[in-house]
């Protein structure tokens, strides 16, 4: 067995850029979680308190988002929805984009999701019902 040909060097070379990316994001998202998991939110004074929540009373849809990483990372996948389904959604969303985004980014190939504007205001229209519903009496089992 000779030594590797320029031509595997080159690949191997741009496979590490390639993946350079989502590994750092990767790398970015762990940190962030390793923090929220090990700085409790649900101790006043370590985190500031939602802008829309503290001037209008509003919970916003992200308000419990650091609480539902907190458990989620602790395991507690019940507290995590409680605090924020869709910051929890979030999380597996993440994950499944992210797992494909690195197999492509492997392979070589980019990473390539169009999403009909339907997509976005649906997105969007979920995340308006949820406000609204959280904020409402007979959704606060939706708060955090």
């Amino acid at each position: 067995m000779g030594r590797p040909g320029r031509k595997d060097q080159a690949g191997q070379a741009g496979r590490v850029r390639r993946l350079a990316t989502p590994i750092g994001i990767l790398a970015a998202v762990a940190g962030a979680f390793a923090y929220v998991g090990s700085v409790d939110p649900n101790e006043s004074g370590h985190y500031p308190v939602c802008p829309l929540l503290k001037l209008t009373g509003v919970l916003c849809p992200g308000c419990g988002g650091l609480r539902s990483a907190h458990a989620f990372i602790h395991g507690d996948l019940g507290a995590a929805l409680g605090a924020n389904a869709i910051a929890t959604v979030g999380y597996f969303l993440f994950a499944a984009v992210w797992g494909l985004w690195l197999v492509r980014a492997w392979r070589g190939q980019p990473l390539r999701i169009g999403l009909a504007p339907v997509w976005w205001w649906g997105v969007g229209t979920v995340l308006l019902i949820f406000t609204v519903v959280r904020n409402l009496p007979f959704g606060s089992a939706l708060a955090p």
